[in-house]
């Protein structure tokens, strides 16, 4: 099993799946490139680019395929190795992803600007600040918003500024029906990132995708609701 990240974070987003599927499977975590100890490659970043090092990282491990499950830039990542390596990916999970970036809401949308005013005035710790915030705004969220802060702000702000490009510059929309894994979208109900409508598209524009909606969860559904993510994806991929 492949588990990709979101942006500006790093592996440590799966512990809760590290812990539950390391028994049966063997677990791949990585660093995004510019993310926790990978280094941030020369010249534009993109995700078709994040895509072919992962697929490089799978030939050198002679890993022949692998259920890959991605949150968010995580999904974009993984749905583009499906896209240019179809034969490595055994299964595609995609959390609270897109094929073409649009913010949740109006109020999403201004959240997404107020980040840019930040990354390009503020301290990195600042923008961290904020975004932990939007994935973990409840009381009880206290440790995993300290844990997001954290890991998000070890993020250079140039490889943060890089990853968040290569988003907005994403559009695999014209390429969704080409999928041929076994492919589930996962939805968070109360995701203030990334709303509804972009992943019910991708469940709807991938053959015989399944349709997951996890309540009580937002943009972290992996870290936030992880018993109910853990259970919906073994029986995913028990049957692939």
């Amino acid at each position: 099993m492949l588990f990709l990240h979101g942006l500006g974070s790093s592996a440590d987003d799966w512990t809760y799946q590290r812990a539950a599927f390391a028994a049966e499977h063997r677990v791949l975590v990585v660093d995004l490139p510019g993310h926790g100890r990978s280094a941030r490659p020369r010249g534009p970043l993109t995700v078709e680019r994040m895509a072919a090092d992962i697929e490089a990282l799978l030939m050198a491990l002679d890993e022949p395929s692998v259920h890959v499950v991605g949150l968010s830039l995580g999904g974009c990542v993984g749905l583009a190795l499906a896209l240019r390596a179809p034969a490595r990916v055994r299964s595609l999970t995609l959390v609270n992803t897109f094929a073409r970036l649009e913010p949740a809401s109006k109020g999403a949308g201004l959240r997404m600007a107020w980040r840019a005013v930040l990354l390009a005035t503020a301290p990195m710790a600042s923008v961290a600040a904020l975004v932990a915030r939007s994935v973990f705004p409840r009381a009880e969220q206290a440790d995993l918003r300290r844990q997001a802060m954290a890991s998000l702000a070890r993020t250079s702000r140039r490889s943060y500024v890089s990853a968040m490009t290569a988003l907005a510059r994403f559009d695999a929309r014209t390429s969704l029906a080409t999928v041929r894994c076994p492919t589930m979208v996962v939805a968070g109900a109360d995701d203030t990132t990334i709303g509804f409508e972009p992943k019910d598209a991708l469940a709807r524009a991938i053959l015989g995708a399944r349709w997951v909606v996890v309540p009580e969860s937002g943009h972290a559904t992996n870290a936030d609701q992880p018993a109910a993510f853990n259970h919906v994806l073994m029986e995913f991929i028990a049957a692939r």
